[in-house]
């Protein structure tokens, strides 16, 4: 556990990180292969017209940032809402570049004021798959009607949907956006993450359950790369983690908070995956982690011996 925690924190750095640069075509021009040039490989450079568009850019999840170079000057646009760490690593760097004056910063996309680091999104992310592990075991060892597996799934899902949401949006001022979309998109997470580990174990039995805690926890945790972005973890690793429940989940609900759902995609398209099979594979599996009951038959027989007859 110790490598698969530790080695992605440990090495985060920009890797094919999507960036924009906008502005004077010469001057823009110039900057992306500057910029190519000093880190190769570690930026996507995508050349466009003007500010309005670099904006639009991160408004669409296309891009972590934009460098502007108009007349006045370079600056840098963020989205911290798509990786506080990603903004933060931008603003450093611009402003090594402009260490003679200033280059201004915009928050095209800002983080939610309560929660600017955005540690409180990452750490609510964890209780949320470690509760959906539990209910699938939970529901695979307690029940053994498969129809009421599945419905145990969705009720959770319904549950910790709108549960979740309301601590993390409503109480703890965590989440910005629409609260109906966020708490669909966390069921959605719920349901995947639970549904994964029932359904596994209702087709592998024990084995399916250490498999989904592997694929869920072990791997998909530190993967999934909730505090930082993708594009800075070790590839392919990063990439793996999006595939996997947590990472899809995460990049899901940042999609839904801060973006009005632009870069939903992928990740609804995963979650919905691993939902709909958790729940067929719960539904018609046939493992169980229950003892099977042992039934003995008693019958008497009769045993002569000396012409007596012993029961």
């Amino acid at each position: 556990m110790v490598p698969l925690f530790a080695a992605p924190a440990a090495n985060l750095a920009p890797r094919d990180l999507p960036l924009v640069v906008a502005g004077q075509p010469q001057a823009a021009s110039t900057l992306g292969a500057a910029l190519n040039g000093a880190e190769p490989g570690a930026f996507r450079v995508t050349q466009l017209p003007d500010a309005a568009a670099a904006d639009q850019a991160l408004r669409d999840r296309e891009a972590y940032g934009a460098l502007i170079v108009e007349p006045p000057g370079l600056s840098l646009h963020t989205a911290p809402g798509a990786g506080p760490a990603v903004a933060a690593l931008l603003t450093q760097a611009t402003s090594e570049i402009g260490a003679v004056r200033p280059v201004p910063v915009v928050a095209v996309v800002p983080a939610d004021p309560d929660d600017p680091l955005g540690a409180g999104f990452a750490s609510g992310f964890l209780p949320l798959a470690l509760t959906g592990m539990v209910a699938g075991i939970a529901l695979t060892i307690l029940l053994r009607n498969r129809a009421a597996k599945v419905v145990g799934l969705v009720t959770f899902g319904l549950l910790a949907g709108f549960g979740a949401a309301a601590i993390l949006q409503l109480w703890l001022g965590l989440l910005p956006g629409s609260y109906l979309l966020n708490a669909a998109a966390i069921g959605l997470f719920a349901i995947a993450t639970s549904a994964t580990l029932a359904g596994l174990g209702a087709l592998l039995g024990r084995a399916g359950i250490a498999l989904g805690v592997i694929a869920v926890f072990l791997v998909g945790n530190p993967l999934s790369a909730v505090a930082s972005a993708p594009e800075l973890l070790p590839q392919p690793w990063g990439e793996i983690g999006q595939y996997l429940p947590v990472g899809a989940g995460a990049t899901l609900l940042r999609s839904t908070a801060f973006f009005d759902g632009a870069g939903a995609t992928t990740p609804l398209s995963v979650l919905l995956g691993y939902a709909i099979i958790g729940l067929v594979l719960t539904a018609i599996g046939r493992a169980t982690l229950g003892t099977p009951r042992q039934q003995s038959t008693v019958q008497d027989s009769p045993v002569t011996d000396d012409n007596r007859t012993l029961v």
